[in-house]
């Protein structure tokens, strides 16, 4: 199954790629460099990130190719020479990428996705791959919050409709999914990512009829096992005309929850738990739903309320506490001769690395160290060969299915009072080896 509904245009670039390659192009620079792709600092009120969006990449890289229409394009700027428009038509990735698998919790200042290649091809990649990756791991980072406030409780994906574009909604819920989400309503994802798809009633069309056990009665005939919602008007008295309406249908009423979309959802969750085992119909379930985040399933879940899932939309679609990774993609090596940069707030370290996770004797992750990618330092490696000669290799064609897995595994691995959401607590240890402080020292002297 592939991870993108449509070709995209190798278009999708800033120009000051193209630029550099075409200088690289005339001036002979045609090295192997590796790149790496990282986050320089966490978002406040973030403890870990939830690497997604590896399989889009590699997909893209693949199929990356300068049409006959893009190459006119670049003519008609009047800033490219006929040889480098040239050189972009014959253009193929033969390069070689390592990357955290997806599903992978990563920290700040982590290389999560290594490029190596030609630094023509390796430039041209920079700003699809930092776009796809910083998506899919800013919303499957923020979705592994909600998944741990739900704790064990049903998760539904309703952000499409305020996402920032519909390829955002498309990815973000393929996110989701990675993070533990249970389904999206989002049929685009479902086609095409296999993720199971569900949805309940709009408050329009109760509003269509004239009345609201009237609505509730035509739409059960028409899908049985739905979910109604009831708060169109007033919501317990539209629990009460449900239960009006069970008593009604007898054995042929099968509708599996009641939707709960505003007020506060703590009290109306009991009161409305009450009606409904009072009547015998302990079966139906109470989903929730109105602008709710990590922060509000956690509250509703440690009170109690009796909310067996949860819709979660805009605050997870958007990312609304926190929008944006700094996520870059930065020169480390040319051929041999390792490279850094030293601006303030934004330096780097050289050289090709690697990065070992060491655990407690409970598996849980205690402490990350980054070093050079010959180093034999403890822990697991976390960068691990996905594409070479420009081709995925084999075990890098992960099932969305086994992608969701280790999620599960990674987040379980998380110290506990992140798991717990805990503000003010210590960050995750990340250290720099011996030999690459050691380099990265030599290297500053010399600049």
């Amino acid at each position: 199954m592939t991870t993108s509904p449509r070709n995209p245009s190798a278009l999708v670039v800033d120009l000051y790629e193209l630029t550099m390659m075409q200088a690289y192009h005339l001036t002979g620079i045609d090295g192997w460099a590796t790149f790496d792709l990282f986050v320089r600092r966490l978002p406040a009120g973030r403890d870990f990130l939830l690497v997604a969006g590896l399989a889009t990449v590699l997909e893209r890289i693949e199929e990356l190719r300068f049409t006959a229409s893009d190459l006119e394009y670049l003519e008609s700027l009047g800033q490219f020479r006929h040889d480098f428009l040239d050189c972009l038509e014959h253009l193929r990735f033969s390069g070689k990428v390592a990357a955290m698998p997806e599903g992978t919790v990563a920290f700040a200042g982590e290389p999560i996705l290594r490029v190596t290649a030609p630094i023509i091809e390796a430039q041209l990649l920079e700003t699809v791959i930092m776009n796809l990756i910083h998506l899919q791991t800013l919303i499957a980072s923020k979705a592994a919050r909600v998944v741990l406030a739900a704790d064990g409780r049903g998760l539904v994906d309703f952000g499409l409709r305020r996402t920032h574009g519909t390829e955002s909604g498309l990815y973000g819920a393929r996110a989701s999914w990675i993070a533990g989400f249970d389904a999206t309503s989002n049929v685009e994802a479902g086609k095409h990512f296999g993720i199971p798809v569900t949805g309940t009633m709009a408050h329009s069309y109760v509003q269509a009829l004239a009345d609201e056990k009237e609505a509730f009665r035509t739409f059960v005939e028409a899908f049985p096992e739905t979910v109604l919602v009831v708060d169109t008007y007033d919501t317990l008295r539209g629990v009460k005309r449900v239960i009006a309406l069970a008593e009604e249908l007898g054995d042929s009423f099968k509708v599996r929850a009641i939707r709960l979309d505003s007020g506060d959802l703590e009290d109306l969750s009991a009161s409305a738990r009450e009606l409904l085992d009072a009547a015998g119909l302990e079966k139906v379930r109470i989903f929730a739903s109105g602008n709710l985040d990590e922060h509000g399933v956690q509250r509703l879940v440690r009170s109690g309320a009796p909310i067996d899932a949860f819709g979660i939309g805009t605050r997870l679609g958007t990312s609304e506490d926190a929008p944006n990774l700094d996520i870059v993609y930065k020169l480390a090596q040319l051929d041999d001769r390792p490279l850094l940069k030293l601006s303030t707030d934004k330096a780097t370290l050289p050289g090709v690395k690697q990065v070992w996770r060491e655990e407690d004797g409970n598996g849980v992750a205690a402490k990350d160290t980054v070093g050079l990618a010959g180093e034999d330092l403890p822990g697991r490696p976390l960068l691990v060969p996905v594409m070479e000669g420009g081709r995925r290799l084999a075990g890098a064609d992960e099932s969305i299915d086994a992608v969701r897995e280790r999620s599960a595994g990674e987040l379980r691995r998380l110290p506990p009072a992140m798991r717990r959401l805990e503000t003010d607590i210590e960050p995750y240890p990340v250290s720099v080896s011996r030999k690459l402080r050691a380099l990265r020292d030599e290297l500053s002297s010399k600049a």
